[in-house]
């Protein structure tokens, strides 16, 4: 059985700026700055990570009470922006397939690997009517660092299913550098995508072990993922 990790955001789809639409705004209110995210790149960062770099920029404190108020901003926002007309907000190529493909078969295991907050998440994946492929997954409420993700929900696994997954059989599957780093870190897997703001040849600089265009060749996605094909 393998193990595959989705990142969501430039990989499972694309919200259009609903997500940084919708942090700024909740930025906006809790602390008075406008466009208190501007010139920072959120792309592969966790939320807290992007939220403590903002902080900084504008020397102002982490204040525990204050975040939790910016998340609830956010989630309530986010709700609302996801629903809006935005260019490029879809359902990345090949997804829908993949996934179904996937959900259904016994020889694999889904879940999230993503910067998200678990909630916001979910807003996300439920609008796109994605959400019930994913039972399990690793956020950034569990770490705001990315690269603890696999170890967690490996944990996560053994203790709800009682599944153990050997390094091999574990793929990260995302469309930024720091996915493919995060699986090197761990010995697992990358499996990247050029379905967000990174070119396939920046991706590929990168050296993951699987580079796709994008995920609309589903049979050759499924063989990569069940190590039938050999690596590009």
């Amino acid at each position: 059985m393998k193990l595959i990790l989705f990142d969501i955001d430039g990989t499972l789809i694309n919200s259009g700026g609903a997500g940084s639409e919708s942090m700024q705004i909740a930025f906006q209110k809790v602390w008075g700055i406008q466009n208190g995210f501007k010139d920072i790149f959120m792309m592969g960062k966790t939320d807290p990570a992007i939220l403590e770099e903002a902080l900084k920029k504008h020397n102002l404190t982490w204040d525990e009470s204050r975040i939790n108020t910016f998340k609830k901003y956010y989630f309530t926002t986010l709700k609302k922006e996801i629903k809006k007309d935005r260019p490029g907000k879809r359902v990345c190529p090949g997804i829908i397939p993949l996934l179904q493909y996937l959900y259904t078969s016994k020889e694999n295991f889904l879940s999230l690997l993503t910067g998200n907050y678990k909630k916001s998440a979910f807003i996300k994946l439920n609008y796109f009517n994605l959400g019930h492929f994913f039972k399990n997954g690793v956020f950034s409420d569990d770490t705001e660092k990315r690269n603890e993700m696999v170890p967690i929900i490996k944990r996560k696994i053994k203790k709800k299913r009682k599944i153990i997954f050997k390094n091999k059989d574990i793929f990260v599957v995302g469309d930024t550098p720091s996915d493919i780093n995060c699986a090197r870190i761990n010995g697992v897997q990358s499996l990247a995508v050029a379905t967000g703001v990174h070119t396939f040849e920046e991706l590929k600089s990168h050296k993951p072990d699987y580079l796709f265009t994008d995920l609309s060749e589903t049979d050759q996605v499924v063989q990569v993922l069940g190590g039938i094909i050999k690596k590009r």
